[in-house]
């Protein structure tokens, strides 16, 4: 799995096995973080000083903004309503489909096994359950856990964010 020419990947970088992951067309901030079997698809950004854990799934249309925690095994979407080919049949191209972009707030942190479906935002320092599914944007500073994801709570009831 590479890492292409295309790739910009700021100062200090840390990408723990560069072997195992599959970065193109991206852009990468300064002092991130990225583990193994991470991709990150042409088009998408990521911010500075974030952490991107191991199986993650960053795709066209995901702008991250700095300090963002992504959990093990988040995956992202772009696509509303993905096929695999035409109504004739034919496999689909980049021109049979409108990509939905998906904006995660900085200081955001987001469960392992979290979903993000596209054409949501995820406010600054909301904060996403493990196995939490987001359907709808997430204001700032808000706790949603649950499928669909669900307001719980707000940035100020946490003891300890140190946000």
């Amino acid at each position: 799995m590479p890492i292409t020419e295309d790739v910009k990947l700021g100062r200090d970088v840390k990408i723990f096995h560069p072997e195992l992951v599959n970065l193109y067309g991206c852009v990468v901030g300064d002092e991130t973080r990225i583990g193994t079997f991470v991709e990150v698809q042409a088009g998408a950004k990521i911010g500075a000083r974030c952490k991107i854990s191991s199986h993650s799934f960053i795709c066209e249309g995901v702008t991250i903004e700095d300090e963002v925690f992504v959990g093990h095994g988040v995956m992202f979407t772009n696509d509303k309503f993905p096929k695999a080919t035409t109504a004739d049949g034919r496999p689909q191209q980049a021109s049979d489909w409108t990509l939905q972009r998906t904006h995660v707030g900085r200081g955001a942190s987001i469960g392992s096994n979290a979903t993000i479906l596209c054409g949501v935002t995820i406010g600054a320092s909301a904060c996403v359950g493990a196995g939490a599914v987001v359907t709808k944007d997430i204001p700032p500073g808000a706790i949603v856990a649950g499928v669909p994801a669900r307001v719980l709570s707000g940035v100020d009831d946490r003891v300890g964010s140190g946000r």
